[in-house]
């Protein structure tokens, strides 16, 4: 199953290692300083293009990670990625 994280990006449900709310959780400076080496990696990859982020979705390995920021907020996409589609 996939979750749609807004625009045309969809991650496999398998991938995705935590939903998070950018507005709380990049308060920590542990969070700022994960988020800016992710950043200056390569890493993040921002969907919310012309909208107000709202999240953030940590997806991959401890390894091989990519952050997507999302303008969909993370009570949204946890709810989608709790929902079963048959």
């Amino acid at each position: 199953m996939y979750l749609h994280l807004g625009s045309d990006v969809v991650v496999s449900k398998s991938d995705i290692i935590a939903v998070l709310d950018l507005e709380t959780t990049s308060v920590s400076k542990r969070t700022q300083k994960f988020l800016e080496t992710a950043q200056k990696s390569g890493r993040v990859i921002d969907v919310s293009i012309g909208d107000l982020p709202k999240s953030y979705v940590l997806c991959g390995s401890k390894e091989n990670y990519k952050v997507y920021v999302s303008p969909i907020s993370a009570q949204t996409l946890h709810k989608r990625a709790m929902e079963h589609i048959w």
